[in-house]
């Protein structure tokens, strides 16, 4: 029945559609209404004005947290960030990672080039951007070029044609081949990708099985660190890879396996 509901909630988010957060907003119309006349009443008595002007409802804020310190974007960015501001690499590179969250947390106290197949309009204080197809043969400017290389919940995504990428199958190896040559030897390499059952679901992502993921890794890295958030955005850092839960995806339907590695 769970999965029921978190499919028909799935879909409405498709169309812009918040269910749960519309209710919250019918549930604090009153509230609204209710506070703003309060302070209508305290105006009157206020030593210094501030003029009403055109009503900006937020009717469900008061009803969420003070933040989302859970999930796959929170961890794997805060996770990643420290280890490479602890490591303090020559150069790092990033592929395909979120520009508001990882990369702006390594830009905040270390430059960082990134690439993306998306374009970037924005000039960003330590960001160097590139635009570029990691699908595609690789620039021979590019071939060992980083000490350090980060690719965060980005690999999943090549040749499904979400962001504009052309369909290619078999996208994610050759992306996975480019970023290997990206690398220099002895470099580290910080990856994740959603885990669980592997599957794709179009055109939003693929989720990899833990032992596909080792068998793309094998005789390439050396696996130093392996952390993961689970189905229900809890983190678990610093776990054996070679522990049977990696038989059934430490039981993640859609975790988050994330990989500290050092190329051999």
């Amino acid at each position: 029945m769970n999965n029921i509901f978190i499919r028909i909630h799935r879909l409405f988010l498709i169309f812009g559609i918040n269910p749960l957060q519309t209710i919250r907003a019918f549930k604090g119309i009153p509230i609204y209404y209710k506070n703003r006349k309060l302070l209508k009443q305290q105006e009157k008595n206020a030593s210094k004005k501030f003029p009403f002007a055109t009503p900006y409802p937020c009717l469900s804020d008061r009803f969420e947290n003070a933040g989302e310190a859970t999930g796959h974007y929170f961890h794997q960015d805060l996770l990643v960030a420290r280890r490479i501001y602890q490591n303090n690499p020559s150069l790092h590179i990033d592929i395909g990672s979120r520009i508001d969250g990882f990369v702006a947390h390594v830009a905040s106290f270390r430059n960082i080039e990134i690439i993306d197949v998306r374009s970037l309009t924005y000039k960003i204080p330590n960001v160097t951007f590139q635009k570029s197809d990691l699908m595609e043969e690789l620039d021979n400017k590019l071939k060992e070029r980083a000490d350090s290389l980060s690719c965060l919940h980005a690999l999943e995504h090549f040749g499904l044609g979400r962001y504009g990428d052309p369909v290619n199958y078999n996208g994610y190896l050759l992306g996975l081949d480019n970023l290997y040559k990206i690398l220099k030897k002895d470099g580290k390499f910080y990856f994740s990708v959603p885990i669980g059952p592997q599957r794709i679901e179009f055109d939003a992502h693929r989720v990899f099985s833990i032992n596909y993921l080792l068998e793309l890794f094998d005789n390439k890295y050396h696996i130093d660190c392996f952390s993961y958030v689970d189905d229900k955005g809890n983190f678990h850092e610093n776990q054996s890879i070679q522990d049977s839960g990696k038989n059934d995806n430490f039981g993640c339907n859609y975790g988050c396996g994330i990989f500290e590695m050092t190329k051999l």
